[in-house]
């Protein structure tokens, strides 16, 4: 059992957890900082609270409760993902709950997990969401769970336990509520994480509701998220998930709408074509466990990107267009923050390219020597040619403009033949960037 927990965190610290939101964050000084809070409410398996509150919260914030992947810990899902930095930006708060148990894996499997207020981890999580709202405006129709993996159950748990609460959550490899049940005290199902427990969708919709029965309200949105070559937490249980949320949400197994965000990825929407429709799935080809995780698409799903007033706005609209063209950075107006995750033979890197000028940056362009014999695979956030050798990032259209101060951050995943480093040197738009 050790050694399959091991291998469910793993995958994921292997690939630093990329979580690569698609927006432009600001970066100035803040004094905002994650936060341990003790004595939060009843917490019958010892879980750990993490607090982050930006410096500007939004009037009625919107609350996120990120959970983290086996192995992980709530800072290391603060750390690894952006859901603080998108915070900071449109000024909802973040709860990260923490595990202590050995395998840092949250229970999605005891019978007391899988009851409305049975006890283990969600009764502690529950706490840790009431603390906040005892303390904070928190707008009861804008809270939200988020997870990864382990984390991505127990959205599912959370979403199924407690629908009165939730409003939506993401899910990034996850499985449906129940799937992963067990009754001798094991936390692991093989079943289920090999994709071989398969139901109907009134099946899995009962799961759900038997374990908070009489409940009649609404019930949460839900985005779901899955490679198709996962090999730990088997593809079948995306299309499990879709059957569960649908039915919960009295849909058909017929999406309303189907597109690509990005080549390699299906999304699909169940009763609704909009942002916020009541299911929304997208299937990643060809990735693994490790996959991106893109923090700014789940905060979109929730409907919360919205930046809060400022007491002082423009006096000016912004232009309805950029302008066509910008001077290249100036010599030292630009950043470039690089971390490498390898593993067996592939890496995941995470770029950060920070404009350090004056001047708004409108398109760009990163030219990198990528290290000999690594090949870029697959991208995020930019476009990348050729796959190896001289690398260039292109930007896309909804991050093309890096306003003084801000950042822009991409990635990708590559294969290597034994050598994991960095490359030596950075130019944007032609100009050499610090590097650090």
């Amino acid at each position: 059992m050790t050694a399959r927990f091991k291998l469910l965190g793993a995958a994921l610290v292997a690939a630093a957890i990329t979580v690569l939101a698609a927006v432009t964050v600001p970066t100035p000084a803040s004094a905002a900082t994650l936060t341990e809070v003790t004595g939060f409410g009843p917490n019958p398996s010892n879980l750990r609270m993490y607090l982050y509150v930006p410096d500007r919260v939004a009037p009625r914030p919107a609350l996120v409760v990120a959970v983290h992947y086996c192995t992980g810990s709530g800072p290391a899902m603060y750390s690894g993902t952006q859901y603080a930095a998108l915070a900071d930006r449109y000024g909802y708060i973040v709860v990260y709950p923490s595990v202590t148990r050995s395998s840092k894996c949250f229970d999605v499997s005891s019978p007391q997990a899988l009851r409305r207020g049975g006890g283990s981890d969600p009764v502690g999580i529950m706490s840790m969401v009431d603390h906040v709202r005892q303390r904070y405006d928190v707008d009861p129709a804008r809270i939200f769970a988020t997870g990864i993996s382990s984390g991505a159950m127990m959205t599912n748990v959370l979403l199924g336990l407690y629908p009165d609460v939730f409003s939506a959550g993401a899910a990034f490899s996850g499985v449906p509520f129940g799937c992963f049940a067990t009754t001798d005290g094991s936390e692991w199902n093989s079943q289920c994480a090999n994709g071989q427990i398969i139901r109907t969708p009134q099946q899995w919709g009962d799961l759900v509701r038997d374990a908070h029965p009489g409940y009649t309200g609404p019930r949460p949105r839900m985005q779901t998220w899955h490679g198709t070559n996962d090999e730990t937490l088997r593809y079948p249980n995306f299309g499990e998930q879709i059957k569960q949320w649908t039915n919960l949400h009295g849909l058909s197994q017929t999406p309303t709408y189907t597109d690509s965000p990005q080549p390699g990825y299906t999304r699909t929407r169940y009763g609704g074509s909009g942002p916020t429709a009541p299911v929304e799935a997208i299937s990643m080809q060809g990735v693994s466990h490790n996959l991106p995780v893109d923090a700014a698409q789940a905060i979109r799903f929730f409907g919360i990107d919205t930046t809060p007033p400022t007491s002082a706005p423009p006096t000016t609209p912004p232009p309805s267009t950029p302008p066509p063209s910008t001077p290249p950075p100036g010599p030292g107006t630009c950043r470039i923050g690089y971390t490498v995750s390898a593993w067996n033979t592939g890496l995941t890197a995470s770029v950060t390219i920070t404009n350090t000028g004056g001047t708004a940056i409108d398109g760009w362009n990163l030219t990198f020597p990528l290290p000999a014999g690594q090949t870029v695979t697959s991208g995020w956030n930019a476009t990348y040619a050729p796959s190896s050798g001289t690398v260039t990032a292109r930007n896309v259209a909804y991050n093309a403009t890096i306003a003084p101060n801000a950042s822009v951050s991409i990635g990708f995943q590559a294969t290597h033949t034994g050598g994991t480093g960095a490359p030596t040197s950075f130019a944007l738009n032609g100009t050499p960037c610090s590097i650090g």
